[in-house]
């Protein structure tokens, strides 16, 4: 390798390091940077965090890599980079298993990574995380002098750097990861986290950190399964309450008498059964956050108590005249329309207006593109280290059907669908694999993948479609497609033009020329 090469290389991304640029764009041109001077097949850039590799970039990886979180205890050759103070060069013929096997984009056959090397990213003398090299061919990283991916690693570290002090001086992220860490150990929620890509994901990120701040209430609304707890989560992580417990009550899993009870407490006596004295959820959550999980199921009754103590901060325990003041933020979700609720009279009107301050709507996972496939992985790295396998991919078809379904159930459905497929893949093989790959015949999703639609797209009989002029009948289906199409994604025209196949642009001009719009 040549110093003139070195620095050809190495000159753009110093340049970059004066530059504002997107974190991923820089990550980006980092591991392209590295790939033109060290070839190989595939790169890849981790955070460490706590005892979790998280990936951050990669490059000739498939894309639900991204999702996936690795636990470094579980990947032998993981641990042996981070203990090395520099460049770790494996032989071809290491009997450790490479983390990537399977995950090497374009590759439909099972094999395996032959070499590998990876060097330690060190910032303020602290372990940060690792850039990895794989080939699939054996040997491939001899000629390769470990200074010069030493020498990278340096760069690869100042230029980590710089996209941590510029993320810090923007959003105070610093900040904001030390409060959400404290939250995380003193919940014992760990490794739950939000993981998304699409336009739909990073707005719901955006809205997060902005109420996250303030004091406000938030009403979370959305459909089954599409992680409304772990926003609620996410917000308290944001909030200045982090420190301080967040305290979950799900309201439809108990009768009224019961639901009083977990949020104000009683006192003995108070009913049969009350023994002792007991803390309900609003003195548990004092200084924190109090989450109501399907607030839509509250009773009318319970919701002029729930009102007054929100009003005046004030509560009285079941059978109890003693007032006990609380500071408490609350978050309510439900996937209840609690405006029509109000209209039908079921639902108090000055309580939806109280619940509602900042209300905040999460997309459901038909709505965010390609978010799917690293959820998948996130869930696939789960039940590979579950399972104990060295690797649990999907293959094309798979990756395919999961983008084309429709997701009734949302990520809940997909946390679900894997976890099952796996278990069942895995019991259809004679011999234990070391790769077990997902097909779209294992996944079995409805239609092979197309949502599947209880009422059929077009309406009108197929004599009426077929009679008269074909350029006619041809639009008159089209109108009719659409229209039901639209009907289905509540005439939000991006997610109706993904499930047809059709850019958003496309679709529109085709909407107006056949007079819909």
């Amino acid at each position: 390798m040549t110093a003139k090469l070195l620095l050809t290389t190495l000159l753009p991304l110093v340049s970059d390091l004066s530059r504002e640029l997107p974190e991923g764009e820089r990550y980006r041109r980092l591991l392209e940077a590295m790939r033109a001077l060290l070839p190989c097949d595939a790169a890849a850039l981790l955070r460490l965090d706590g005892e979790w590799l998280v990936p951050l970039a990669v490059d000739g990886l498939s894309t639900d890599t991204l999702g996936r979180r690795f636990k470094v205890s579980e990947h032998p050759r993981f641990e042996v980079l981070l203990s090395s103070p520099g460049p770790t060069r494996f032989a071809a013929d290491s009997d450790l298993p490479d983390p990537y096997d399977g995950l090497v984009d374009g590759l439909h056959e099972h094999l395996e990574v032959h070499d590998c090397m990876g060097c330690p990213l060190f910032i303020d003398e602290r372990p940060w995380g690792l850039l990895t090299l794989d080939a699939l061919a054996p040997e491939r990283f001899e000629p390769i002098e470990l200074d010069a991916l030493q020498a990278f690693a340096s760069l690869a570290a100042a230029t980590v750097n710089a996209a941590e002090r510029i993320e810090r001086l923007a959003n105070r992220a610093e900040d904001e990861h030390q409060r959400a860490e404290v939250y995380r150990q003193a919940s014992g929620q760990q490794n739950r986290e939000m993981i998304g890509q699409s336009k739909a994901y990073k707005r719901l990120v955006e809205e997060i950190n902005l109420v996250g701040g303030s004091d406000l209430t938030v009403l979370i609304t959305g459909e089954t399964g599409v992680g409304k707890e772990l926003v609620a989560q996410a917000i308290h992580a944001a909030s200045p309450r982090a420190d301080k417990p967040i305290i979950s009550l799900n309201c439809a899993a108990l009768p009224d008498t019961l639901v009083e009870s977990e949020l104000f407490g009683h006192v003995r006596g108070a009913f049969t059964g009350a023994m002792n004295d007991r803390r309900g959820k609003f003195e548990l959550a004092n200084g924190g956050t109090l989450f109501l999980d399907e607030v839509g199921e509250l009773s009318l009754a319970v919701q002029a108590k729930l009102l007054r103590v929100l009003q005046s901060g004030q509560l009285q325990r079941l059978g109890s005249d003693k007032e006990h003041q609380v500071d408490v933020r609350l978050i309510a979700a439900t996937n209840r329309d609690l405006a029509e609720e109000v209209r039908s009279g079921r639902y108090r009107a000055d309580f939806y207006h109280r619940l509602s301050v900042y209300p905040l709507l999460v997309p459901a996972l038909r709505d965010r593109g390609r978010d799917v496939l690293l959820l998948s992985g996130y869930f696939l790295e789960q039940n590979r280290s579950r399972m104990g396998l060295n690797s649990l991919r999907l293959t094309s078809d798979a990756q395919a059907a999961l983008l084309a379904y429709g997701w009734p159930g949302n990520v809940r459905e997909l946390e679900h669908l894997i976890g099952r497929s796996a278990l069942k893949a895995l019991g259809n093989c004679t011999q234990r694999p070391k790769i077990l790959s997902l097909s779209a015949a294992d996944l079995d999703l409805p239609n092979g993948g197309v949502e599947h639609v209880s009422e059929p797209l077009v309406a009108a009989p197929a004599a009426e479609l077929v009679s008269g002029d074909l350029r006619e009948a041809t639009e008159h289906y089209q109108r009719q497609l659409i229209s039901a199409c639209l009907e289905r994604h509540h005439h939000n025209w991006a997610s109706a033009a993904r499930e047809l196949g059709l850019d958003r642009a496309n679709l529109g001009r085709m909407a107006k020329r056949l007079g819909m719009k």
